[in-house]
């Protein structure tokens, strides 16, 4: 087994304290007889000092720009932003969320600097409709969603002032999920907790089943885009969900046009804004400023939702990806995205090429399958 230098930088998106290993990831991965570079300051905002990760056999460098120098396997959370950009080549193994779709400069950087780009989102397990690496993150955005609802509908904080569980004689906000996946069903448990009254909409019958089997006091219903007219206009809070598995963009079923018939204040958390979102009108925020308003409706469209929490967002998201670093760490980044078919998966850009359908369809760039391209490199080998 060849040791593998691994880097750990320091995310510099806004208002992103997560990060890619904890320090006991960094202790296997050097019992696994490899060699990790943490940027100093990497593990600060989810509560890792420095001197746990030099503890764990890591050696602590002074900038990205010596994590990228050193590292052959690049591990982030986020999609590298515009000021990394330069620090990338084609040496690198990029492991981290991508969400290509609605990235176009990014995509194109990343083949022009011929990087082996891995999307956690893309990870896929098909025999069990698992997206393995999404759905930590999905689970805690999912929490999320209304409780960063019910803050904003305060009349202090420009919502119709609604309280999400109502009062003695006053009825609780309507609460509106699209989509019955893992992000659903986290929103519908947190929103039902709360006292919200609760309707789920879903494209399949048997997601809906589960749910209610689960979830005895929500509603359900089967979405058509007349039936989601409706719940749109007696929503207070609407909890977008839905996800395109594969990397494809966000559909848009929300209009400007069904925005103007929504009630002034009412607000809509939109999770997928990472792959476009689900409203013509939304567009990405930070948490510093999440929210915008448009049609006299609030747009809450953080694209790193779990990032506020980044204790325990962090912990779950490397609970997940470890055995995934382990493996391209000890098997070789070729070897494992060969012998592990959910690793190939999330193989988007292979050393120049587009090896993601949906990106490329999304983006009009040229696509070849990923096992055309190893084809190719073994018969150079």
């Amino acid at each position: 087994m060849e040791v593998m230098l691994i880097g750990i930088p320091k995310e510099v998106k806004t208002d992103e304290f997560r990060v890619g290993a904890t320090p006991s990831n960094v202790a296997l991965l050097i019992g696994d007889g490899h060699k990790v570079f943490v940027q100093s300051g990497a593990g600060e905002g989810s509560g890792f000092g420095d001197k746990e990760y030099k503890d764990a056999g890591a050696k602590i460098v002074s900038s990205a720009k010596k994590v990228y120098e050193k590292a052959a396997l690049i591990i982030k959370v986020k999609e590298p932003q515009r000021c990394e950009y330069d620090l990338l080549n084609e040496t690198h193994t990029l492991f981290c969320y991508l969400h290509l779709a609605p990235l176009k400069e990014l995509t194109s950087v990343l083949i022009e600097k011929k990087v082996l780009a891995i999307a956690y989102e893309t990870v896929a397990i098909p025999a069990q409709n698992q997206l393995p690496l999404l759905k930590p993150m999905s689970e805690i955005a999912g929490k999320m969603a209304p409780i960063v609802a019910a803050y904003h509908l305060s009349r202090y904080q420009g919502g119709e002032g609604v309280l999400i569980s109502g009062a003695s004689g006053v009825a609780p906000a309507n609460v509106l999920i699209i989509g019955a996946g893992n992000a659903g069903f986290n929103a519908a448990k947190i929103a039902s907790g709360a006292g919200a009254d609760v309707t789920v909409i879903n494209r399949s019958t048997p997601k809906l089943e589960q749910l209610q089997n689960i979830l005895a006091n929500i509603k359900t219903s089967v979405y058509s885009q007349k039936t989601l007219n409706k719940l749109l206009q007696d929503a207070d809070i609407v909890i977008s969900t839905v996800l395109i598995h594969g990397g494809a963009a966000t559909p848009k079923l929300i209009t400007r046009k069904q925005l103007m018939q929504m009630k002034k204040g009412s607000i809509i958390v939109d999770i997928t804004i990472d792959q476009g979102g689900i409203c013509e009108t939304s567009r990405p925020t930070t948490h510093t400023n999440p929210v915008f308003i448009e049609e006299g409706v609030l747009h809450y469209c953080v694209a790193n939702m779990p990032g506020a929490y980044p204790k325990t967002a962090t912990v779950a998201l490397t609970n997940a990806t470890l055995p995934y670093i382990r493996k391209l760490a000890n098997e070789g980044i070729i070897n494992a995205i060969k012998n592990d078919p959910s690793l190939a998966f999330g193989v988007n850009i292979f050393k120049g090429v587009i090896t993601n359908y949906a990106v490329a369809q999304e983006l009009g760039f040229k696509f070849k399958a990923l096992e055309t391209v190893l084809k190719n490199i073994n018969l150079r080998e």
